[in-house]
C-alpha cells in the first residue's frame, strides 16, 4: 500500500502486523482557527519562548533549542489524548515501513489504557498468539525496559524489528499474583482478515480478525458459497479495528437503509455520515455477533451498528471503547508530521463508543463448558429388548463440508461464549423458520 502524505487517517490503534492498513482521505484544507485573544496568545508564546532559554542556560548538560522544542511538541501531543502524537523524522520513516508491511512484528495491538501501555488484541496464529499474549495484559517491561511514561510509538518502535529477533515482555495479567515474562520471536506476519467455518450444517461461522481492505469481499464470498446458511456466527472478538470504509460496507451486506455511522469534529470537513445502501442487502437472516476487551475501533462501529439496527444479538464482553478518528499531518516542508484526534465516531442510536464501547445484549465470561453425562445411567428405548429398529435410511449428503471446515462439539464446549452465541442462533432460527412459515 502507498502512504499518502498528504493526509492519512486511522481508526485502528497502533498495529504490529504486517499489512497493516489505513483509510486514505484528501488534503485537508486550511482552516481559520478560532480567535482567541491576541495578548493572551502572544503571552503564551512568550512564556514558552522564557522557559526554553533558561532550561539552555541552567540545565546541567547542554542541550539545544532543536532537541527542546522537540520533547515539548512529543510532550504536547500526547496531552491531548491517548492516540495523537508528535512524529519526528524516524518516527515517520517508520510509519512509512509499517504500512509497507516491510517490518518484522510480534502479531498484536497496543493502547494506553490509563497512561498505561496495555494490550488491545492479539491477532489470530501470530507469534504473540502462540506465546501466550492476551487482551488486557498490561506492558510494564520490554527486554527490561520499563514502559512508564513511554508513548506507543516509542513502545511500537522497540516490538518491532527483523524477524526471527526476540524480544521479551514482561507483562501483568488479571488474576495473576505476579508479572509473567513472555518471550517472542518477531515475524512477518501474514494475516487472514476473513476464516470461514461450519456448525452443525446450517450455521455459518465468519471470523475477522482485523479490517483490512479484504474483508468487505471475503463475506460477499462466504455468504455467496453459502446460500443454505440459515444463520450466522459473526466472530469479532480480538480484532482491533482497521479500515473504516471496511466496517461500513460489513454492516452495509445486512442493512439496507439508515446511518451506519457518523464522524463529528471541530472542522467542518470531519463532519461526515455513512448511510447503508439497499443493494445487495441481507436482511432477514439471524446475525450473532461475538465481542470481547480486545474488539476496539472498527469491530466496535460493526457491532454497535449491528446491535443499534437491531440486526443481530451481541454476546460477550463489553469492547474496548476505541471511537475516535486520528489523521497523519505532515509539517510543511520538513519529514515530520503530527498524528491528531480530529472526530469521534457515533452509532446509528447517536450514542458514541469512546472511552464506553459496546456492551453486550448477553454478558459471557470466557471459559469453557464441562459436558454431563449424568443421565447416560438411564434406561433408553434403545436399551430395551426387542425394541424396534429405526428403519429411516441414513442418508449421507455427499456435500458434507471437510472435517477441518467444521467446528467441533469439543471445540464448542471448550469456548463458553462460542456456545451461549450458538444456542441464541439457534433460537432466533427457529423463530425466524416459524415467521416465515407464516407468510
Amino acid at each position: 500500500m502507498i502512504l499518502n502524505y498528504k493526509k492519512f487517517a486511522f481508526i485502528a490503534i497502533a498495529f504490529l502486523f504486517l499489512g497493516c492498513s489505513n483509510a486514505i482521505g484528501d488534503e485537508p484544507k486550511i482552516q481559520k482557527l478560532p480567535n482567541v485573544d491576541s495578548e493572551q496568545k502572544l503571552e503564551a508564546y512568550l512564556k514558552f519562548t522564557k522557559i526554553l532559554g533558561i532550561i539552555e542556560t541552567y540545565y546541567v548538560d547542554d542541550v539545544n533549542t532543536t532537541t527542546l522544542v522537540d520533547k515539548a511538541l512529543k510532550g504536547l501531543l500526547t496531552n491531548l489524548d491517548a492516540h495523537s502524537s508528535y512524529m519526528d523524522k524516524k518516527s515517520f520513516e517508520d510509519l512509512n515501513v509499517q504500512t509497507k508491511g516491510e517490518f518484522g512484528g510480534l502479531g498484536i495491538s497496543v493502547g494506553m489504557r490509563d497512561n498505561i501501555l496495555t494490550v488491545i488484541a492479539p491477532l489470530l496464529d501470530t507469534p504473540a498468539d502462540r506465546a501466550g499474549v492476551k487482551a488486557g495484559d498490561i506492558i510494564i517491561k520490554l527486554n527490561d525496559q520499563a514502559t512508564l511514561g513511554m508513548t506507543i510509538d516509542e513502545a511500537v518502535n522497540i516490538m518491532r524489528g527483523k524477524p526471527r529477533t526476540s524480544i521479551t515482555l514482561t507483562i501483568v495479567r488479571k488474576g495473576e499474583s505476579k508479572p509473567i515474562d513472555i518471550k517472542i520471536t518477531r515475524d512477518i506476519i501474514k494475516i487472514q482478515s476473513v476464516f470461514t467455518k461450519h456448525i452443525d450444517g446450517d450455521i455459518l461461522y465468519i471470523g475477522v480478525s482485523s479490517f483490512d481492505k479484504k474483508v468487505v469481499n471475503g463475506v460477499k464470498k462466504a455468504l455467496k458459497e453459502n446460500p443454505k446458511a440459515k444463520g450466522i456466527m459473526l466472530d469479532l472478538r480480538n480484532n482491533p479495528g482497521g479500515l473504516l470504509d471496511q466496517a461500513v460496507g460489513l454492516v452495509d451486506l445486512f442493512v439496507d437503509h439508515g446511518t451506519i455511522v457518523s464522524q463529528k469534529g471541530k472542522s467542518p470537513e470531519e463532519n461526515i455520515v455513512y448511510e447503508a445502501t439497499s443493494k445487495g442487502s441481507n436482511t432477514t437472516i439471524p446475525i450473532v455477533t461475538l465481542v470481547n476487551g480486545g474488539s476496539a475501533s472498527a469491530s466496535e462501529i460493526v457491532s454497535g451498528a449491528l446491535q443499534d439496527f437491531s440486526r443481530s444479538i451481541i454476546v460477550g464482553e463489553k469492547t474496548f471503547g476505541k471511537g475516535s478518528v486520528q489523521i497523519i499531518l505532515p509539517i510543511d516542508n520538513t519529514e515530520e508530521a503530527l498524528r491528531l484526534t480530529v472526530a469521534r465516531y457515533y452509532l446509528p442510536s447517536g450514542r458514541t463508543i469512546q472511552a464506553e464501547g459496546v456492551s453486550p445484549d448477553i454478558v459471557v465470561q470466557p471459559g469453557e463448558i464441562t459436558k454431563s453425562d449424568d443421565n447416560s445411567a438411564l434406561i433408553k428405548e434403545k436399551d430395551l429388548a426387542n425394541h424396534l429398529e429405526n428403519i429411516v435410511a441414513n442418508k449421507k449428503d455427499s456435500k458434507d463440508k471437510k472435517a477441518s471446515d467444521t467446528i467441533t462439539e469439543d471445540e464448542i464446549f471448550k469456548d463458553a461464549q462460542l456456545k451461549s452465541g450458538i444456542d441464541i442462533l439457534k433460537a432466533m432460527m427457529i423463530s425466524n423458520k416459524r415467521e416465515q412459515g407464516k407468510k
